[in-house]
């Protein structure tokens, strides 16, 4: 019998290290040729390591969240043969917990509270310290005190023996407060749980940190009649081939964008704050943010300059699928150049939205509601929806990203001139 090492393969890119996110396997598991081990995350993409040989998990190199170097060792296999290193002594080869699995272990269990442990050795803890029905253990004296105060008995943490409640056990209930003492049956909750950011979480709040440090944002929020519009878009679906897709507004929005950048080129930009250089693109590559079961993704349509209005819905379908599924690969959740952001039906009135560092715009949607408007003789009801924009302030002027969103705003409005060239 002998031990295989396997190293954190490339994984392309030029990437120096990869996150662990996942573990599929722990010490002492039998595995296959081919079986997935773990998972790591370079950038926003998750690749699978998967195992070249069959045998048995000996050593588990890193903890989830880990920062692993490539070629470092991350697995180690009992196998068949001599494998790739020397066979060590049991006791060396399977230890009972590696550092690294303690640490795992410590991350499944429930966290404890620390900083109260002392306090809650030397007092009962508040909360319910009995079974519910069980009857406490009480003496009739402390039973009228208990009624007197109006104090639930079952409430009480008892310190005697089999848990009776003493007078000090009352006196202690009843100092921690009226809310204590008179019990409703709803019953604080002090646990702490420590939650790791790990993956895609930590590196959606490495940006938004990035983000919030560098960027001087300014947010303009405009409404949008956008009757017309949903008009519009209501007969196009009733039209629409059967292997076309179901339009929605980000199609719209998206060519009216295009339109909007093609008279101010500095919106489709990404800067570089360090070098004080703002690059300005001529392909307009649209980011849209997309809520995922792993988090916050920003999969990318390439050159939207390009892309007639059904050809926008079809990708916008194949890279939400794509980013729900696990699926989008490193060059679809990147190069954006200017991002949407929407909420869909819980877009809410307005946002503030966060600016994709390093671009230097960012169009928030909100949800279309019906509301009444003047129309110089009446209230006759029309759809509305908030467009909130958030701008780079160090690069483009409030003057600037007002005109912006009026020109988008005029397109939607009118949504016909979004199809006339000129």
């Amino acid at each position: 019998m002998g031990e295989h090492v396997i190293k954190l393969p490339d994984v392309g890119e030029g990437v120096a290290e990869a996150e662990l996110v996942e573990w599929h396997v722990k010490i002492g598991d039998l595995v296959r040729e081919d079986t997935i081990l773990a998972a790591v995350m370079t950038d926003k993409a998750t690749v699978e390591i998967p195992s070249p040989v069959s045998g048995e998990v000996l050593w588990l190199g890193a903890a989830v969240g880990d920062a692993v170097a490539v070629g470092s060792p991350l697995i180690r296999l009992k196998v068949e043969g001599e494998g790739t290193s020397p066979s060590r002594a049991a006791a060396a080869a399977k230890p009972a917990d590696t550092p690294k699995e303690v640490a795992k272990s410590a991350r499944k269990a429930p966290a404890p509270a620390p900083s109260n442990a002392n306090v809650q050795a030397s007092a009962p803890a508040f909360g319910a310290p009995r079974p519910e029905g069980e009857r406490p253990l009480a003496s009739p004296a402390v039973r009228l005190r208990a009624r007197e105060a109006g104090v639930d008995l079952r409430q009480v943490p008892g310190s005697g023996p089999a848990g009776r409640v003493g007078h000090q056990d009352l006196d202690a209930f009843i100092a921690r407060g009226p809310q204590a003492a008179h019990a409703t049956g709803l019953q604080p909750n002090n646990s702490v749980t420590d939650v790791k950011l790990v993956g895609l979480r930590r590196k959606i709040a490495e940006k938004m940190a990035l983000a919030n440090a560098r960027i001087a944002p300014i947010t303009y929020i405009e409404e949008v009649d956008v009757t017309a519009l949903e008009d519009l878009r209501a007969a196009l679906n009733k039209k629409k081939r059967p292997d076309q897709p179901k339009l929605t507004v980000l199609p719209f929005l998206m060519r009216a964008m295009v339109r909007a950048i093609a008279e101010q080129p500095n919106f489709n930009a990404q800067f570089d704050d360090e070098a004080g250089v703002l690059h300005q693109y001529g392909g307009v590559h649209i980011g849209l943010a997309a809520q995922t079961p792993a988090g916050l993704m920003v999969p990318v349509v390439r050159h939207a300059e390009a892309r007639d209005l059904w050809d926008c819905a079809a990708e916008v379908a194949r890279l939400a699928e794509a980013a729900k599924t696990g699926s989008a690969t490193r060059e679809e959740l990147s190069g954006s150049t200017i991002t949407i952001t929407s909420l869909g039906a819980l877009g809410g009135v307005a946002t503030t939205p966060i600016i994709n560092h390093p671009e230097v715009a960012i169009v928030g949607v909100n949800k279309i509601t019906v509301r009444p408007v003047w129309d110089g003789s009446g209230f006759i009801p029309r759809k509305i929806m908030n467009l909130s924009s958030s701008f780079d302030h160090r690069v483009i002027d409030g003057w600037d990203a007002a005109v912006f969103v009026q020109r988008i705003k005029t397109l939607l409005e009118t949504p016909a001139m979004i199809f006339v060239e000129g």
